[in-house]
């Protein structure tokens, strides 16, 4: 079903680390580079050019997450467009005080 003007849900950080847990479907849409140079631990990597190519039986909440926000959005409004149920997080890996894995953030 098309949906015109169907706002993104988003959430916090701090809520985000408060809905973490194993089955949590968290993608990260920033570049190969950004990923590695640090991330929130059990986050897939799926940068936002590939994003069209998403394919996932889930019908859990994914939750999309990039540097600042804005491309997670972008990406949130894809997935949405395929049906998936989408939660945008604001303010992205600039706004993260929790742990990450990899590099420096």
């Amino acid at each position: 079903m098309f949906k015109l003007f169907n706002r993104i849900p988003s959430i916090s950080t701090n809520q985000l680390e408060k809905e973490l847990n194993n089955k949590t479907v968290l993608l990260d849409v920033r570049t190969g580079g950004e990923y590695r140079q640090g991330h929130i631990s059990g986050a897939k990597n799926y940068p936002l050019n590939k994003i069209g190519q998403y394919k996932n039986k889930t019908n859990e909440t994914i939750y999309v997450i990039c540097q600042s926000g804005m491309r997670s959005k972008r990406a949130a409004k894809v997935l949405q467009k395929k049906d998936y149920q989408v939660i945008n997080v604001r303010g992205g890996m600039n706004q993260w005080n929790g742990k990450v894995r990899g590099g420096k953030l």
